[in-house]
């Protein structure tokens, strides 16, 4: 039996340095930080291709996009979603729905839901309504509880790409 549907879950973390904001999720929200990273550092996209690539059975995002090629440095993290989602379209599957999750003290994703969503539903071909983003707190405790940087967990459904 074959099944028309697929799950795929992905996680990222960032340190924080001094900035002007943080990007997720392809909107810079003002902060007193800034994500460091190889690329641009945007959690919430690397998450959500990691997500995508597994549960399309095509990969990961170090794979696709390896920290130890020159020209991934600085890269725009929003390009390589579009990308991915290129990939896994071409093994015949297509996004469907995403569940994103940010656990930071700070941002706050909140105010921002609106315009992350419309970004990250432009990039993956899906309706604004099958996003969805929500921003955690860890409650003071661990790294993150002490502003140390941030986390994101992504559930992706995958749906077979029918022809015809």
């Amino acid at each position: 039996m074959s099944l028309n549907l697929r799950v795929g879950i992905g996680y990222d973390s960032h340190r924080f340095a001094e900035g002007d904001g943080v990007l997720l999720g392809g909107v810079l929200i003002p902060a007193l930080v800034r994500s460091t990273g190889h690329s641009d550092a945007d959690a919430v996209c690397h998450a959500l291709t990691d997500a995508i690539l597994g549960g399309a059975g095509v990969g990961d995002i170090g794979e696709m996009f390896p920290d130890t090629d020159a020209k991934n440095a600085g890269r725009d993290s929003m390009e390589m979603l579009r990308l991915a989602v290129a990939r896994v379209r071409a093994a015949g599957w297509a996004p469907a729905q995403v569940d994103i999750t940010v656990i930071a003290e700070t941002p706050k994703v909140g105010p921002h839901r609106a315009a992350i969503c419309e970004r990250l539903a432009a990039a993956i071909g899906v309706a604004h309504g099958d996003v969805m983003i929500k921003g955690k707190t860890n409650e003071g405790m661990g790294w993150i509880g002490r502003g140390e940087g941030l986390a994101c967990v992504v559930v992706a459904t995958l749906s077979r790409i029918v022809e015809g």
